[in-house]
């Protein structure tokens, strides 16, 4: 494969300054079991973690920008920004679904599947990446006026373009592609079966991915999507295609990516008589009075605090993890210098 610039990749002079010297600069584009598949300026290399950093517990996403010795990851170079969700089922470990991301496109289709509870769930995890979120609602050419539904969804992502496309005929797909300019990243975030795999092959031109019918009943679709791929795209732009999401629980979300999701509450809250008002019983309360007006909907607001109360459990949880951590580390502390003093003792 004959070399070329890494800066199509998204590689600055910043990562550069971060870069070990000796080390062979590359961008993992595929994540498999215990294998990274890492674009360098010659190529495509399989690459692996050494133990000492397996054991460190790093963090190799798709996106990274790595320090490669031979097929050795030695190094992950600073993130600019990481799209993180709590890890599937009851643990309490961390999943980074994309890293360095420069736009985030929430994908969801125009039907059945569209909540806007889940768009509102995506926004709050996009807001603290560091990423810049962006609506995109699928398969236009189904419906023969989407405007109510595109309405519903623009009430909840205050500020965030939302952009309506079909992949079938094309409509909207140009001026999508058009946000992906040389070195910009995006990742595709949504459910199985929205059309996430349908926009990647529209904008490379060609069948890269492999795309599945939906059920018509529900919209829902199969994984076509198997792993999280980088993909390069003719003319410039990166994107990076995601398997379907059946859950995004949050993880150490901060109070400003709520603030963010919600503005419209938090700019009604600014208006309470009492600056620490819990928005319950208190007099004058803005946030109450928007409820009883019909201005704010019962159902954004009870997300809202649905939200809230995630991210209070999520620093409890984050604060017994650490606690858990130093625990451990003392006790092997505690081991090894008892293992020394025998040693000592034997000589």
């Amino acid at each position: 494969m004959p070399a070329f610039e890494l800066g199509e990749l998204g590689w600055s002079a910043d990562l550069a300054d971060n870069l070990e010297t000796g080390l062979t600069p590359g961008r993992v584009v595929a994540v498999h079991r215990g294998a990274f598949d890492v674009r360098t300026a010659h190529g495509t290399v399989r690459a692996s973690l050494p133990g000492r950093l397996l054991h460190d517990g790093v963090d190799v996403a798709t996106g990274d920008w790595v320090g490669l010795s031979g097929s050795q990851i030695r190094s992950v170079l600073p993130r600019r920004s990481a799209i993180v969700r709590s890890a599937a089922g009851r643990t309490s470990d961390s999943q980074t679904l994309a890293a360095n991301v420069d736009l985030a496109f929430v994908v969801s289709s125009l039907g059945p599947d569209l909540e806007p509870r889940r768009i509102e769930r995506y926004l709050v995890t996009i807001w603290e990446s560091g990423a810049s979120p962006e609506i995109v609602l699928t398969k236009a050419d189904r419906m023969d006026d989407p405007w109510p539904l595109v309405a519903a969804i623009e009430a909840v992502a205050v500020g965030v373009p939302v952009h309506v496309v079909s992949g079938m005929t094309g409509e909207g797909c140009d001026a999508l592609r058009a946000r992906l300019r040389p070195g910009t990243t995006a990742v595709l975030l949504g459910s199985s079966g929205v059309g996430k795999s349908t926009l990647v092959n529209r904008f490379a031109g060609r069948e890269l991915m492999a795309v599945k019918e939906t059920r018509v009943d529900d919209d829902e679709g199969r994984h076509t999507t198997t792993h999280r791929e980088l993909i390069l795209l003719p003319g410039g732009g990166i994107v990076i295609d995601t398997p379907g999401l059946r859950e995004l629980q949050l993880w150490d979300g901060g109070a400003g990516a709520v603030e963010e999701a919600f503005s419209d509450i938090e700019e009604l809250a600014l208006a309470c008589r009492f600056n620490d008002c819990s928005h319950n019983t208190e007099p004058d309360c803005a946030v109450q009075s928007a409820l009883r007006s019909g201005e704010l909907s019962r159902e954004r607001h009870a997300s809202w605090l649905k939200l809230q109360r995630e991210l209070r459990a999520i620093a409890i949880r984050a604060d017994a993890r650490l606690r858990r951590e130093v625990k451990r580390k003392w006790q092997q502390r505690t081991r090894e210098g008892r293992a020394r003093a025998k040693h000592k003792r034997a000589f």
